[in-house]
């Protein structure tokens, strides 16, 4: 256990201040889309151009993808926000049976192919993890934009594997930011199940 600590105080040591940096604003966004400000964009669009180009560098290709889907997401979110902001939002409901065959499809289909493709065109050491870390969050953000329950518990099951494979690639300060982002989506799974109870 103390050689764990002894090497994660290392590799926080070493870690350089753009890793730094795109861990403080992805956290930014975080706390300041739980405080309802629209700042949080453009921490989120500074987080994600950081992390696209570390995660790159890093070899891990599918995770950069993702990043790059959350970009364009960002700078929608941005712009929605300031034009659109009175619209209604959609109610919190539960996944369908329709839905989870959908969400099951998005997660085994986007596994398959980005594992192809990891594998067999480019030179990931950890194909599987990655693929899996990517198909798994795009099935959770298919869920959170028709604002289902369940999106919580597969970020998170996105999330749980990231954790050790951010460790893994060296990239401390981002695992401990998906440790963070694991905590916050456990709380609001939470609100959110409260607020379906409250609604049915």
């Amino acid at each position: 256990m103390t050689n764990w600590v002894t090497v994660f105080i290392d590799e926080l040591k070493n870690t350089s201040l753009l890793e730094w940096l795109g861990a403080g604003f992805g956290a930014a966004e975080v706390l300041l889309a739980k405080a309802n400000k629209v700042w949080l964009y453009p921490a989120g669009i500074i987080s994600v151009g950081i992390t696209i180009y570390l995660f790159q560098q890093s070899g891990l290709y599918a995770e950069t993808v993702l990043n790059g889907y959350y970009l364009v997401m960002s700078i929608y979110g941005w712009w929605f926000w300031v034009h659109k902001r009175a619209a209604k939002p959609l109610p919190i409901t539960r996944s369908g049976s329709r839905d989870k065959r959908i969400t099951m499809a998005i997660a085994a289909g986007g596994f398959v192919l980005l594992f192809f493709v990891l594998k067999y065109f480019t030179n990931s050491v950890v194909p599987v993890m990655d693929a899996f870390v990517s198909a798994t969050a795009w099935a959770g953000m298919w869920l959170l934009a028709k604002r289902k329950l369940e999106n919580w518990i597969w970020l998170n099951i996105s999330n749980a594997v990231a954790i050790p494979l951010l460790f893994y690639k060296q990239l401390p300060v981002y695992a401990l930011l998906t440790l963070f982002l694991f905590i916050v989506a456990i709380a609001g799974f939470f609100d959110w199940r409260k607020m379906v109870i409250e609604n049915d």
